[in-house]
């Protein structure tokens, strides 16, 4: 073989190498997007570049991966819908303490289909794993119940941080596999 040929056929290589790594690259990015949806906008936004958002939502996929998460049985889901109704109708006469409760009781009940639950953007992070199209909301009822304790929040606010956290609740309450999790 000349020295030509060997040169023309390396560099080949090279150029098909890259046309593949580079359509594989477009095919995660758009993995990433369709599965993330706002929060991939949001975290782009945050980290300033593609590249990185794209780096921490795979790391955020492969740590919520290795995490034990379960559904619950019918029992302890059937016992959490129903305390989730006494806060719906405790809202009309305590708002402020029902979405104080709405709050915890959506942690609790995350902490017993195995998330880690000690720190809230950990958190946030490992749910919009398997609940992109809800994370968004979760963030937004949590801030209004930070305010609430602070004494700044109205009562539509209040109503709405309900909603936002009945949007999660519901979620973390089906009887499913989170994405990627083995089957049982």
């Amino acid at each position: 073989m000349q020295t030509s040929t060997a040169i023309v056929l390396v560099l080949a290589l090279a150029v098909l190498g890259i046309v593949v790594w580079s359509l594989a690259r477009r095919r995660r990015s758009t993995e990433l997007r369709t599965h993330f949806g706002p929060e991939y906008d949001r975290t782009v936004q945050q980290h300033g570049s593609a590249h990185r958002a794209e780096r921490d939502l795979s790391d955020r996929e492969r740590r919520v991966k290795r995490l034990a998460i379960h559904p619950l049985p019918p029992t302890e889901r059937s016992r959490y819908a129903e305390r989730w109704k006494l806060e719906q109708a405790r809202f009309v006469d305590q708002p402020q303490a029902a979405v104080g409760e709405a709050d915890h009781l959506v942690e609790e009940v995350m902490k017993a289909r195995g998330y880690p639950v000690d720190d809230f953007d950990q958190r946030v992070a490992d749910v919009s794993v398997d609940h992109p199209s809800v994370v968004q909301n979760y963030r937004a009822a949590h801030e209004i119940a930070l305010r609430q304790q602070r004494g700044s929040a109205s009562t539509e606010d209040l109503r709405k941080a309900m909603i936002y956290y009945r949007g999660l609740f519901e979620e973390l309450l089906e009887d499913r596999l989170p994405q990627g999790a083995p089957a049982r």
